[in-house]
């Protein structure tokens, strides 16, 4: 139990909170910066523990700052940061930088809720959420700064803190210039914890973090919560998992004491609860620039990114507003390791690094350092997976034809053209023996990465996976912007998941990547390039779930996020179709209950699907975003 818990904090440390990973000169800091730590007053009353980082070198200096449920630490005046601020290019340049525990977590005063509600209009409110927090934190810091900045404020963050950053953008103080929402958490339905509504099995061991309330504490309080998942002895999380059966005896055995555990089981559909936590409704009168980042292959939080993007961009067409997405997983753009590659695929060389010199630098530097007009940027830089090498476009989605991928007899994938209507496609699904989301065996994991590009090769050969490829290229052949997967399926039961993949199979003759080990052999590797999860009931209505009539046809149609990848002449286009992904997604009983996390073991029965042959899939720009139904919330 030590090593599992040991293991998970550590990946709390290296990939949440700020500074931990990033490398410089032991005593940089502490040699060009003086630190304090401070209470700062909200207008409640509440106070948030701070820590202000001042350059020693003669300012003024703008102020850069980053607020946080994954703590400040480390704690205490002495006690210096290894690195400050997004990268050691930025720290380099002199931020005064601000660091800040949010309510309720570690050494703030008051009570934490996840993904705190927005309250429209609530600069000068009594009220509070993190925009008014932030608000309130940059009067105080320009009053007690003063002399020592130039006035100007920009803010970042990654994951959790990448939803207080795109939290702050409405109703923003005066001074916040620049903002930066890094791997943002968009909305809890989609990003994180769920996927379409679909619960993110692999999320168990997260809940300890998010679920207990605390007092002011420099210590972690979730240490006895982690143990309880026995992971030391899982070998295989599959496995694991599978023992541990229905989603009820999760709650029995390990979260009966979490909070959010209950809230999310009492709420097992898109109702006010979530809804009034995404944070993409309220992204209007944005007056200020905007740099959005993600990862191509951020398991965690992709929705989050593209949809925050898209909705700033559209309801705000005069803020500066830019989008870069990378070949990244969750937050490696803040590190740099030399060679980018996500699992068994090569992207390149010092990528992270380009990012942080080229494109963030240059953002930072130019709206808080005087900078006049629009820097040397682009509307969306993105990186192309399949050609290995960054774009740049002037609008994103790209205004470019649309492209259809329709499936034939014989496992034939079509380009433009669509399959017969008579035509179908059966497999039986059994949620007593799902389908792997790895090929390998893992241990019990929280946000499982290298299955991103993950070779599908062990899904293709089950008899309850379809599979459709196109012959070999003749040309190069380009995925770009929105995909939406338009599903004609009848099933013999009551409720099903749906799992699309898009794939690049490589040609037999394919060289190996000298950095993965001598047996993984790219020759026929089937690359995962895009998929995503989609829970049948909530087909018409995430907010009112529906049972299926049993063999019914019954259209499902779902958005699988944004694609950029390059299909080379020579490799082939694949589609995979199933209806289980364990244990990174949770099993539909496939009998439909009104709530699958109060599901019992007799509800688990197998299921016949049949996906009918004008089923298709549309790429290109489909206006499949803003975030989807809101239900009328309290404002």
């Amino acid at each position: 139990m030590r090593r599992y818990f040991s293991a998970f904090l550590a990946f709390y440390l290296f990939w949440l909170i700020p500074g931990f990973a990033q490398e410089g000169a032991p005593d940089y800091v502490k040699e060009n910066y003086t630190k304090e730590e401070v209470y700062i007053p909200m207008r409640d009353g509440v106070r948030l523990y701070t820590a202000i980082y001042t350059p020693k070198e003669k300012g003024p200096h703008p102020i850069m700052m980053q607020r946080t449920c994954y703590s400040i630490a480390p704690y205490g005046p002495d006690n210096y940061k290894k690195a400050l601020g997004p990268s050691k290019y930025l720290m380099e340049d002199k931020f005064i930088f601000v660091y800040q525990d949010v309510r309720g977590r570690w050494m703030s005063e008051g009570d934490f809720t996840n993904m705190t509600p927005n309250i429209p209009g609530n600069k000068h409110k009594k009220q509070t959420d993190e925009s008014s927090d932030t608000f309130d934190t940059i009067e105080w810091l320009l009053k007690h700064l003063k002399g020592k900045t130039n006035g100007k404020v920009g803010q970042w963050g990654i994951s959790y803190p990448g939803f207080y950053t795109a939290a702050a953008l409405p109703d923003a103080h005066p001074a916040l210039k620049a903002s930066s929402p890094q791997a943002p958490i968009g909305d809890f339905f989609f990003d994180d914890f769920h996927h379409n509504g679909a619960y993110l099995q692999s999320y168990t061991a997260a809940y300890p973090v998010f679920g207990y309330q605390t007092d002011t504490t420099t210590q972690s309080w979730y240490n006895e919560a982690l143990t309880r998942m026995r992971a030391a002895n899982a070998i295989d999380g599959y496995d694991y998992h599978l023992e541990m059966g229905p989603l009820k005896n999760i709650t029995e055995k390990i979260h009966f004491d979490n909070e959010f555990w209950k809230q999310t089981i009492e709420h097992p559909n898109y109702d006010e609860f979530w809804q009034k936590r995404s944070i993409i409704p309220h992204l209007k009168d944005v007056d200020h620039a905007v740099m959005v980042v993600g990862g191509w292959f951020d398991a965690e939080d992709l929705f989050g990114p593209l949809n925050i993007y898209k909705t700033v961009e559209k309801n705000n067409p005069d803020t500066y507003n830019t989008i870069v997405m990378g070949p990244w997983s969750h937050g490696d753009w803040a590190r740099e390791r030399g060679i980018q590659k996500i699992n068994h695929i090569y992207f390149g060389d010092s990528i992270s690094t380009f990012y942080q010199k080229e494109i963030e630098r240059t953002f930072f530097n130019h709206f808080l350092r005087d900078g006049k007009g629009k820097p040397a940027l682009p509307e969306a830089y993105m990186f192309d997976t399949g050609l290995k090498e960054w774009q740049k476009f002037d609008v994103w989605p790209p205004q470019i034809p649309k492209t259809t991928l329709g499936f034939k007899e014989n496992g034939v994938l079509t380009i433009n053209e669509t399959g017969s209507a008579d035509a179908s496609f059966d497999y039986l699904s059994d949620p007593a023996k799902p389908v792997p989301y790895t090929s390998f065996t893992e241990g019990v994991t929280f946000t499982p990465r290298a299955y991103m590009t993950d070779d599908q090769r062990h899904a293709s050969r089950r008899p309850d996976v379809l599979t459709f490829e196109t012959a070999p290229l003749e040309k190069d052949f380009v995925l770009a912007g929105e995909i939406m997967a338009k599903l004609k399926v009848a099933i013999s039961s009551t409720d099903a998941d749906f799992i699309v993949k898009i794939i690049d199979v490589y040609p037999p003759d394919h060289e190996s990547y000298e950095h993965n080990p001598d047996n993984i052999v790219m020759g026929n590797y089937q690359q995962l390039v895009r998929a995503e999860v989609f829970r049948g009931r909530f087909r018409n209505s995430f907010a009112e779930p529906e049972p299926f009539v049993p063999n019914e046809v019954t259209e499902v149609e779902y958005v699988l996020q944004d694609i950029l990848h390059t299909f080379k002449k020579g490799h082939k286009v694949m589609v995979q179709i199933h209806s289980t992904w364990f244990p990174y997604i949770d099993r539909n009983p496939q009998k439909y209950v009104d709530n699958i996390y109060e599901a019992n073991e007799e509800d688990f029965i197998k299921a016949t699907i049949t996906v009918k042959g004008d089923s298709k899939i549309e790429i290109g720009e489909l206006n499949t975003t803003p975030a989807p139904l809101q239900l009328e919330v309290d404002k």
